[in-house]
């Protein structure tokens, strides 16, 4: 019966727009507390090669890697009744506006390496980012390839998509992980103590740079874990819609014909 189902979904979704107003606000207090801390503690920014150019790389990987890769992932959720194509666009879109963050952020640091004479590569948070980095540009690639060139078999997309569910997932787990592990690289740097200057504030005594530093790890860990929390929930999810599979079919069938008779 169409009503009770319609009744069914309403209770099934009575949480959804309460996390999902949540998950925004730890999202927008994620990005506005990074730049304050990077702007207020850790001089700003510019684009100079000095300590200021490189406080663009968590911004800007921050911004790509956690948040508009997190709310990527939550186009599926807040969009459930709109045509799947739209979704799908939205979601491409924030995807691609985090892969173009995601270089200036790179850009930025190996600029900034360079200048000064450091290694790149060398520490466990640039492994875990450059690592995320490879897995998101292949998730990107793949979906793309899978979900909107018009080509793609139904039969690839059904085997394809808990495939990219998983790595969807994994690649934000991946990106907190390597957040919080440069915020706490940064921070030992920035407040580690100085054989020559042994009045200088150190991490230790917490200084209000490195409390806020902190604060900001673990608002980035609220952050993914809300995301993760909405995604799993099963009775969430987007429901499928056979119109626009069946639309879909017909329009693959058209393409073939099309193409044979080309032929």
């Amino acid at each position: 019966m169409p009503g009770l189902n319609s009744l069914e979904d309403s209770g099934n979704l009575r949480g959804l727009p309460w996390m999902l107003a949540i998950s925004q606000v730890a999202g927008i207090a994620m990005v506005v507390m990074i730049g304050v801390w990077l702007n207020t503690y850790l001089g700003g920014f510019a684009w100079d090669g000095g300590p200021k150019e490189f406080n663009l790389h968590p911004l800007c990987m921050i911004c790509g890697m956690v948040f508009l890769y997190g709310e990527a992932a939550l186009v599926y959720r807040v969009f459930r009744n709109s045509r799947k194509l739209k979704v799908k666009l939205i979601h491409a879109g924030l995807l691609f506006l985090a892969f173009f963050a995601i270089i200036i952020g790179l850009v930025a640091v190996f600029s900034f390496h360079r200048a000064n004479n450091i290694a790149n590569l060398y520490s466990l948070h640039s492994w875990c980012g450059i690592t995320t980095v490879i897995m998101f540009c292949f998730q990107l690639l793949l979906g793309f390839l899978t979900f909107l060139f018009p080509g793609a078999r139904s039969s690839l997309r059904s085997t394809y998509l808990p495939i990219h569910q998983f790595f969807g997932g994994a690649i934000l787990v991946l990106a907190a992980i390597s957040s919080i592990s440069g915020i706490n690289e940064k921070l030992f740097f920035v407040y580690a103590k100085d054989p020559k200057n042994p009045d200088k504030v150190t991490y230790p005594q917490l200084p209000g740079g490195a409390v806020f530093g902190n604060v900001c790890g673990l608002v980035v860990v609220a952050f993914v874990f809300l995301i993760l929390f909405i995604i799993q929930r099963s009775e969430w999810k987007r429901p499928t819609d056979p119109e626009e599979e069946a639309l879909s079919i017909h329009f693959r069938r058209v393409v073939s014909q099309g193409s044979e008779d080309s032929g």
